[in-house]
């Protein structure tokens, strides 16, 4: 059996009862570390799970699957992925190539910050497409993500912006010389990611994210204990200007407001607002949140 298992959001102790028997009788356990990270080392994980742990970065997942997947048929593997296993398209993937070659496979579930998002206070029946946002280089700057977020803000949803991180990439030189030498870890922060939105905007100046009206709340470590989980609510132009600091350690995360938000979402997040006095004044004037 292959088993692909969410580990939630924080630590070792977030894994599901039924996700520990799993691991504990896998015969291999592979760790998935490049599309999100947990907030503890692989160490502790060794310590809890009782089990040797193997890594596997991107090259691996998505290149040497059939390493993965060896003797699958025969005997129990795991592949831990932080979240849950559907949060990213990778994992859809390798269910599929498991499929294809008659390996039963078998997923068991755990939060994530696609319904952890809820922390800040907003419904999660108002979101509509989450996006990513990918760090901007000199020469390439991509914005197709602007326009999912057009299509949200035109229907009033809320959008959850799902921000970079970059572990085990190597440079442009090194990558065309041929050589395993792989830069620093960097995970992007809340002031890069809403430079590089206010940025899209001067380009494409559609009038989506206007930085003095557009209401935001930042997110992160979100299912850690209260020293850990930061929730900074703002306009984009509010949260640009306050320091890094303020939002906490990686990994961070962004959700644009809505205009279809309910007076009770406001509501609740104002207590995170960096000014709540401007917070409830762009809340009413530009999101018509009249019963505040």
């Amino acid at each position: 059996m292959f088993y692909v298992i969410g580990l939630g959001l924080c630590d070792e102790k977030d894994i599901s009862i039924r996700g520990l028997e799993a691991v504990k009788g896998a015969s291999r356990v592979y760790l998935e570390a490049y599309t999100s990270i947990l907030m503890i080392s692989q160490e502790r994980l060794e310590a809890f799970y009782e089990k040797p742990i193997i890594v596997a970065d991107r090259d691996m997942v998505e290149t040497q699957s059939d390493e993965i997947l060896k003797d699958a048929d025969k005997e129990d593997v795991a592949l831990l992925v932080v979240g849950d296993p559907f949060g990213a398209t990778t994992h859809t993937d390798i269910v599929l190539r498991a499929r294809a070659l008659g390996i039963p496979t078998r997923v068991i579930h755990n939060a994530s910050i696609m319904n952890a998002v809820g922390a800040c206070g907003l419904q999660l029946y108002n979101f509509g497409q989450t996006v990513s946002l990918v760090f901007f280089t000199e020469t390439w700057k991509p914005d197709s993500y602007y326009d999912r977020v057009k299509e949200n803000v035109k229907l009033g949803m809320h959008t959850l912006v799902l921000l970079d991180i970059k572990v085990k990439e190597q440079s442009e030189e090194n990558l065309a010389r041929g050589r395993k030498i792989y830069e620093p870890p960097r995970y992007m922060s809340i002031p890069t990611a809403v430079s590089q939105l206010l940025e899209t905007e001067a380009s494409r100046q559609e009038g989506i994210l206007e930085p003095e009206t557009t209401l935001a709340i930042a997110l992160s470590r979100v299912g850690g204990d209260s020293s850990q989980q930061k929730i900074v609510a703002g306009t984009l132009k509010e949260l640009l200007n306050q320091p890094v600091e303020v939002y906490g350690e990686p990994l961070h995360s962004l959700v644009i407001v809505g205009k279809r938000v309910h007076h009770l979402e406001i509501e609740y997040a104002e207590d995170y607002a960096v000014d709540k006095a401007s917070w409830r004044r762009v809340a009413k004037d530009m999101y018509k949140c009249t019963e505040l």
